[in-house]
């Protein structure tokens, strides 16, 4: 009798309850296989294979691949990967710090709308994700092309040449990647300011806290939860775009996504592609990782 258990209502027992639970499990379990695991699986394999003469995979297996992906070649070691990395985490960064700087006046606009009206101004943020990423990037074309009149006020005031484009350029890459991953930011940010206690924001403010020590000691530890969710879904996909840095930066600024899909595409180097992709996979968990214990502690202390 001791292993009968009731479960809303109904007597079972816990090996029951733990076959209940593997069926809800199973579709959610097989998914993750299917598109998940398999794929990591059969892209380890191919990072480890060579690349045949006419972009075949040979299964001649060696770790040539991530050697190379760390810049050393036929003619010693060259830091041109290296680089490429680094410059995709500055985009990365750089991305995720102006989306942040957008995205909170923007969720604090939205959380001081009138009930009836916040859901509207929440559907304005989320409209862009209706239109595919390709679309709203060549969008940008139009808007810093030498017609737009945001162009031609810039022309005006002598600060680019007249009819002159502004892209391709870096300027004109940062501002599709941050018109990209803008919603991502301030979905989950609006989440934590709708929550906030504003007492906590009087109090500081009645003990003469200026403005930044009122953000940095009443806001900033309230909207943190927030703030790590949509720095964490911007700067993860900003480090493996593509779209935006080949269209409006004319395939010249070159970013490890692209480095990634060249090799996938044109090149026909799956094995280098492959090892490129998984040590990517690889930093991003390093970095969860190093977070997750580092936030534990705080929270510990």
């Amino acid at each position: 009798m001791r292993n009968v258990l009731v479960w809303y209502g109904e007597l079972t027992s816990a090996g029951s309850l733990r076959r209940r639970g593997l069926v809800f499990l199973l579709p959610a379990l097989l998914w993750l296989l299917g598109f998940l695991i398999l794929p990591g699986l059969v892209l380890i394999a191919v990072s480890f294979a060579e690349r045949g003469t006419y972009g075949d995979i040979v299964w001649n297996l060696s770790p040539e691949n991530y050697k190379r992906a760390l810049g050393f070649g036929l003619f010693g070691w060259s830091p041109d990967y290296l680089l490429i990395l680094w410059r995709s985490v500055l985009v990365a960064g750089v991305t995720s710090l102006f989306s942040v700087l957008l995205a909170y006046p923007l969720a604090f606009f939205i959380a001081s709308r009138p009930e009836r009206t916040r859901y509207l101004w929440l559907t304005l943020v989320i409209i862009p994700f209706w239109t595919n990423l390709v679309i709203r990037t060549y969008a940008w074309f139009l808007l810093l092309a030498p017609e737009s009149p945001f162009v031609k006020l810039l022309a005006s005031l002598n600060l680019v040449q007249p009819g002159d484009a502004l892209y391709p350029s870096a300027f004109a890459v940062y501002l599709g990647m941050v018109s990209a991953f803008l919603p991502f930011v301030v979905l989950p940010l609006y989440s934590s300011v709708e929550r906030l206690n504003w007492r906590l924001v009087e109090a500081a403010q009645d003990l003469y806290a200026n403005p930044i020590r009122v953000f940095m000691q009443a806001i900033l530890p309230q909207t943190l939860p927030g703030l790590t969710v949509g720095v964490i879904l911007t700067f993860i996909p900003a480090m493996g775009m593509f779209v935006v840095p080949d269209l409006l930066g004319g395939a010249k600024y070159l970013l490890v996504g692209n480095l990634i899909q060249q090799q996938f595409g044109a090149s026909r180097d799956w094995p280098f592609a492959a090892a490129i992709a998984l040590g990517l996979m690889l930093m991003t968990l390093v970095a969860l990782r190093i977070y997750r214990t580092r936030a534990t502690e705080v929270d510990l202390v």
